[in-house]
């Protein structure tokens, strides 16, 4: 049976986390501040020993190897247009209510940040590649 995902999407402020099961059932994913994330996603690590990957993009190379520190070994994907395909999902997560269901979801920009989203995006694209 395949190991679960990790997936991070790593930001300057904040990084996006997902862990996915093998089937690519989202099990856990949140935003974490960039500065604490490789503290907080130890207790992920342990739990779940996934395999873990990363966005290629914004701060990916220090990332990296604050992961790698920790003795795990990180494969960098390639994140081209997850920022909008995490806007997707928010929105089919969390339908527009009000005035908003009426303008085209393209047109919105979430309230939130979707970099947990992004981080779903990029595991189910490593999964589908496996």
């Amino acid at each position: 049976m395949s190991r679960p995902v990790l997936a991070i999407d790593p930001g300057r402020e904040k990084c996006g986390i997902a862990v996915l099961a093998a089937d690519g059932t989202v099990i856990e994913q949140e935003i974490l501040p960039t500065q604490y994330f490789v503290a907080m996603i130890g207790g992920l690590l342990r739990e779940y020993e996934p395999t873990v990957i990363m966005g290629n993009g914004t701060t990916s190379a220090a990332a990296k190897a604050r992961v790698e520190e920790l003795g795990y070994e990180v494969t960098l994907v390639d994140e081209y247009r997850t920022t909008d395909a995490a806007k997707s999902a928010y929105w089919e997560a969390h339908p527009p209510r009000g005035w908003r269901r009426f303008v085209p979801r393209g047109m919105l920009v979430p309230p939130v940040p979707v970099d947990d989203f992004a981080a779903v995006i990029l595991a189910e694209r490593f999964l589908r590649e496996q």
